[in-house]
């Protein structure tokens, strides 16, 4: 690692300065080819991390050395708070409910066309290594069962409950092994292969940490809920700076809230050393996700490109790590829908926060507009570089402006109703449903950043105010009931499909322990909710 540090440190000599003119020398646009570009994403990092005071907390050199030579987004979110669906904003550039990427299991159709595909028709050579995740027919029938049967009236927990565990090897650096070797393809194909183009290459490289590994202690079908490393990456965690989140009385929960927390087996008496366990080795796991992001860093740096390659890292969600009295996703609080977004390269401010509000769906026209490709008129999002580079900005006027907002929906597993974020500046808007079963709530992150205290009913003109924006963004009470039909529809095909074993199977999926001890009443409850049908159409 000490000698990682030393290289990578070297290699800030190799990025060119500003000219007087204020480009870079070898700026995109001045090149006779469009630079490299490699996007780096991994999975459930809490992008507030990436900032003080986040920062405090943990070493990620890598990240640091990306936000001392490039642009660091400092309010950067998720369209989507579960792997799926997200990736599939990121690669389509659309809003979830335009893709109608529900949940895990049902994202892009394989036949969409991503920007790596734009940008392979515009004769860049491309290569993908890793976790992709953003096309239908992923993850376990328990999750994808938990997902459509989330408007059922019951409550039934479906993870194991948090836990730690530690591999107390000093030395073990490669913890997550899956990772390193999908790491280590990556760098060989820069080292064997990409270094012999004539043509600009764009590489995609998708880590699976810092997500939660498999609990299989927790009986059959088990879920993630282990937080894993090694006592070489939990020394990179500065332990005295954990904070301990505030949690609110079960009593006082919002129904939503209560609901995520129970099926999550969350609800439970967890110690204050328990909780601090659990957020010191998700903090390590992201140490080690730093450090894979470092090797691709160091490769292009020894491979002589660096200066020629614009860098990207992301992830797709956060991690709430215990906030809320939550673990995973799925949520619209901070830890998990906020997410790091950095990028480094020619033509690339170094050294710059930049405060607006960015989305994964902006991934999209980026890629283009580095490429030099015009941009899409359809997509969600909007390119970034205007925002990170003076030069890029002059030349890519948009013909409509960045709006004062972003959007995140979620309509999976762990929640029972889909949920709608409105972003702003000051405020954070969460609608639910019909807009009128279910209250909402409103966040004033200036002044309650943890999000203890919902001021929808304190601020009832800015709460209708933030209410109509959105839905003139989103008809989300006709989304809500056209996802209630899907799920629906997808239920009925799994129950026939499976026949007579359909008692046994849903019996034994994640919720198991709790099913079996009372499987007809949770079997009725179903027939009932089948029996209820609603028209989106009347929306």
């Amino acid at each position: 690692m000490l000698l990682w540090l030393s290289v990578v440190a070297a290699s800030a000599l190799a990025i060119p300065a500003p000219r007087a003119d204020g480009q870079r020398r070898g700026d995109a646009r001045a090149w006779p080819v469009a630079p490299n570009v490699v996007l780096v994403v991994s999975d459930s990092f809490d992008g507030r991390l990436t900032f003080y005071p986040g920062t405090q907390v943990l070493k990620l050199p890598f990240i640091n050395f990306m936000k001392a030579h490039g642009t660091s987004f400092l309010n950067a979110y998720t369209n989507s708070p579960i792997c799926c669906p997200s990736r599939a904003a990121m690669w389509s550039g659309l809003f979830t409910h335009l893709t109608e990427s529900w949940n895990n299991f049902k994202g892009l159709d394989p036949n969409h066309t991503t920007w790596m595909d734009v940008m392979e028709k515009h004769g860049y050579r491309t290569q993908k290594f890793g976790k992709l995740d953003y096309t239908s027919g992923h993850h376990s029938i328990s999750n994808r069962v938990e997902a459509w049967t989330r408007d059922v009236d019951f409550l039934l927990r479906q993870e194991g409950r948090p836990t730690v565990n530690l591999i107390p090897k000093k030395t073990k650096i490669r913890v997550m092994e899956r990772d390193w070797e999908n790491t280590d393809r990556a760098v060989n194909w820069l080292r064997n292969e990409a270094i012999n183009y004539t043509q600009p290459f764009v590489l995609y490289l998708g880590l699976n940490l810092p997500h939660p590994y498999p609990s299989p202690s927790s009986g059959e079908n088990f879920g993630s809920s282990t937080f894993r490393t090694s006592l070489y990456w939990l020394k990179k965690v500065s332990y005295n700076a954990i904070k301990i989140p505030k949690w609110s009385p079960l009593s006082e929960m919002h129904p939503i809230d209560y609901y995520s927390s129970y099926t999550k087996n969350c609800t439970g008496k967890f110690t204050e050393k328990e909780i601090k366990n659990i957020r010191a080795f998700y903090y390590a796991m992201c140490a080690e996700t730093d450090a894979m992001l470092g090797e691709i860093i160091l490769a292009l740096h020894q491979l002589d490109i660096l200066q020629k390659t614009v860098v990207i890292y992301t992830s797709d969600h956060g991690e709430l790590a215990m906030e809320h009295r939550q673990f995973y996703k799925m949520s619209m609080y901070e830890a998990s829908s906020h997410v790091p977004l950095l990028i480094m390269g020619p033509g690339i401010k170094a050294n710059l926060q930049v405060s607006t509000l960015v989305s994964l769906v902006d991934i999209y026209p980026t890629m283009l507009d580095i490429a030099g490709i015009p941009l899409l008129q359809n997509l969600s999002g909007y390119s970034l570089l205007p925002l990170s580079s003076e030069t890029f900005k002059n030349e890519h006027k948009c013909k409509t402006s960045r709006p004062p907002w972003i959007l995140s929906e979620f309509h999976g597993c762990n929640v029972n109703a889909s949920s709608y974020m409105l972003r702003t500046n000051q405020w954070k808007y969460i609608a639910y449903s019909d807009g009128a079963s279910v209250m909402p709530q409103l966040f004033d992150l200036s002044s309650d950043p943890d999000e203890l205290t919902n001021v929808a009913a304190e601020f009832p003109e800015i709460t209708y105010s933030l209410d109509q924006k959105l839905r003139t963004i989103i008809n989300y009470p006709q989304v809500s009931a056209s996802v209630h039909q899907y799920n629906k529809e997808q239920f009925i095909k799994w129950k026939q499909s499976v026949g007579q074993n359909y008692s046994s199977m849903i019996a034994n999926l994640r919720w198991h322990q709790d099913w079996l001890r009372e499987p007809r009443k949770y079997e009725k409850a179903i027939d009932q909710w089948l029996q209820n049908h609603i028209n989106p159409n009347k929306f």
